[in-house]
């Protein structure tokens, strides 16, 4: 094979694993962009979570309340007798 048949060999090799690199990168770059969407979406929601979860009433406070309405009008009710 003459050198200038392998120069030019090596040339298209080089000029088609450049055109691969570039496309990987942007695909990566893609990657990394809707990564970082995803973070961001899933911190957006903890935090949504995590108003929620302090907004809320508690189940066993409800039920100490209720127990505690349920006793005092039950003293209030044999004390009117």
């Amino acid at each position: 094979m003459p050198e200038g048949e392998v120069a030019l060999a090596l040339a298209e090799l080089r000029s088609a694993l450049e055109i691969g690199l570039a496309r990987i990168d942007g695909q990566l770059a893609l990657l990394v962009q809707r990564s970082d969407q995803t973070d961001k979406a899933v911190e957006d929601l903890e935090d949504r979570v995590a108003s929620l979860e302090r907004s809320r009433w508690p189940l066993p406070t409800i039920a100490v309340l209720a127990s505690i309405t349920a006793v005092a009008l039950t003293v209030f009710g044999v004390m009117r007798r």
